[in-house]
């Protein structure tokens, strides 16, 4: 085969092996967001439904802030299984295809270059160690200018954000990242 061919193929190789790393890693990233939302009810409602729904996905008060004004709720989240199996399908699948350009490249090694494989399993528990961990949720509620016209301000991983905007049917007004 051309050395050419081989060269670009192992340089290609290892470019979709090196982001197959950044993947692996993005996957436990904190992806805390803040978001506004504004609601057309009393403050005590609001803060009653949120109580009920944080309660209601194992959330639990961790601390209040008079000073700012915030509540934090803490809750446990589990990594889930299927990503922790699609992480380690996709390891394997990188690494059998470093495995085969390695074994071109050298193939005096090819029964050696098999114990790549073994990495796989890796991203799988590095995925499980890094994704189950303690989320927070912070939420303050600012009176608005009218009795039944108020604003809450939520930070919390972006997932638990939508799916909190679905469930009380709130109008988003702005995302702000976190400072």
């Amino acid at each position: 085969m051309n050395s050419t061919v081989l060269a670009s193929t192992f340089l290609l190789t290892l470019l979709l092996m090196v982001g197959l790393v950044f993947f692996i890693r993005a996957s436990v990233k904190d992806r805390t967001e803040t978001m506004q939302l504004q609601f057309e009810q009393p403050e005590e409602v609001i803060a009653q439904q949120i109580q009920t729904y944080l309660t209601g996905r194992a959330y639990r008060i961790s601390g209040v802030d008079d000073q700012r004004q915030q509540v934090v709720y803490e809750g446990y989240v589990r990594p889930s299984i299927f990503m922790a199996v699609l992480l380690t399908l996709l390891a394997t699948i990188g690494l059998m295809c470093l495995r085969l350009v390695l074994s071109v490249l050298f193939p005096e090694a090819s029964i050696v270059l098999y114990g790549l494989l073994l990495l796989a399993p890796l991203a799988g528990l590095f995925y499980w160690r890094g994704a189950g961990r303690i989320e927070q949720v912070v939420f303050k509620i600012e009176p608005g200018s009218t009795v039944a016209n108020s604003q809450v301000t939520v930070s919390a991983h972006r997932d638990e954000l939508a799916e909190f905007q679905r469930q009380l049917s709130l109008a988003a007004l702005t995302i702000r990242k976190p400072t």
